[in-house]
């Protein structure tokens, strides 16, 4: 299970600490930071992390409060860990059924903790997905192509990428131009031959001819397309890419 997660943290400092923290972790993904609260908000609706560890005080709108907020007012709920220096605190972060609150600076033991109550809890929300909500068939998609509806195997796709307001699906002979998200195409496929090379990426792994080092721990893949098409891969995604094959 991948899990894309947001820092919302003001201080520089706090900031590069739990991005050091959570880079080591496999399965962990990190999208765009944010600084204050009201730019979690734009970020959270870009990106929809999974999880967002958020500073409980921060310029403007507080971390409370922007969670508060991403709460009551998003369809899709993440989960919170809020990060502090005071521990008077925490009482803020249950109110709005945060899974757990790290205190400053960050002690291991305690990180270790708060991400294994996260995966627990990831793993619980899937599951309760997954009986409350009936599974469609799983070897065709019907996918929207401006004003008509394709029939798609997954099989045949080998990357999505976004473009403008809309994903471009390509395959082996064309590419069809949904107004999906990347996100939504994803969850539609729930396949793991399926990887987000890229927060803007999700590629067939059953695609990939080569895999390329490039520079700072990132790389790129080569398709298997007519066009061997190369898609990046960020340093992140690359640690987790490589042990998706058996060397």
């Amino acid at each position: 299970m991948i899990i894309r997660a947001m820092i919302a943290e003001d201080e520089a400092m706090a900031r590069k600490e739990l991005m050091y923290l959570l880079q080591d972790e496999e399965d962990i993904i990190l999208s765009p930071h944010a600084e204050t609260g009201e730019e979690l908000i734009e970020q959270y609706r870009l990106h929809h992390p999974d999880v967002i560890f958020l500073d409980v005080e921060m310029p403007g709108m507080s971390g409370v409060e922007a969670a508060k907020y991403i709460t009551k007012e998003e369809e899709q709920q993440p989960l919170f860990v809020f990060t502090t220096a005071y521990d008077d605190y925490a009482m803020d972060a249950f109110d709005v059924e945060a899974i757990d609150y790290l205190l400053k600076p960050y002690e291991e033991t305690h990180f270790k903790r708060a991400l294994k109550r996260l995966r627990r809890a990831l793993q619980t929300k899937g599951k309760k997905r997954s009986v409350s909500e009936p599974q469609a068939m799983t070897d065709k998609l019907l996918i929207d192509d401006g004003e008509r509806m394709v029939v798609l195997s997954p099989e045949s796709i080998y990357y999505a990428v976004p473009h403008k307001k809309q994903i471009e699906i390509h395959t082996k002979d064309k590419v069809i131009r949904s107004k999906l998200t990347l996100r939504e195409l994803e969850n539609k496929l729930n396949d793991e031959s399926f990887f987000r090379t890229h927060r803007s990426y999700l590629v067939n792994l059953n695609h990939i001819l080569e895999i390329t080092p490039w520079f700072n721990g990132t790389s790129n893949v080569t398709l298997k397309d007519k066009e061997q098409t190369k898609i990046p891969v960020s340093r992140t995604a690359s640690k987790i890419l490589i042990k998706k094959f058996k060397i």
